[in-house]
């Protein structure tokens, strides 16, 4: 969902003449009653485009096309916060989505057929042995473990 509406929102931008250049992040809000996603990039964009970000925000917010079918309410809060609400059908949707992969969710083609060298457990076979060496044991064991 991030990943489409950062699309979303950088067509927005680019209609009401943002720089190219832009970064656009979305975060979870500290707060509950703020939505599910927060961005702040009208805060960012404001020195750039010479505009006060609350008033940029709203710009921002009347030139991005959200499908409702997705987004049931987005607000600008505080300096100029844009702050989403995402619907049910969206969750199901995902959810749907996470079933339909059984096993292969959360899997990643990125580093494929590279090698990876891990290492841990650099315990000194002399000395004594610590609970920091066996943390580092199942660490490093873990991290080898998700790379494959």
């Amino acid at each position: 969902m991030k990943q489409f509406l950062r699309s979303s929102l950088l067509k927005a931008l680019r209609t009401i003449g943002a720089p190219p250049d832009v970064q656009v992040s979305f975060d979870h809000p500290r707060q509950a009653g703020h939505g599910d996603l927060t961005t702040n990039v009208a805060m960012t964009l404001a020195r750039k485009m010479g505009k006060p970000p609350r008033a940029l925000a709203t710009e921002i917010v009347a030139a991005w096309a959200l499908d409702p079918k997705f987004v049931s309410s987005i607000d600008i809060a505080g300096p100029g916060f844009i702050n989403l609400t995402l619907t049910e059908a969206f969750y199901r949707a995902r959810l749907r989505d996470i079933l339909l992969a059984g096993d292969l969710y959360g899997r990643s083609t990125v580093g494929e057929g590279k090698r990876v060298q891990v290492e841990f457990v650099s315990a000194n076979p002399t000395g004594p042995l610590t609970v920091g060496h066996g943390r580092g044991a199942v660490f490093g064991d873990t991290v080898a473990r998700l790379y494959e």
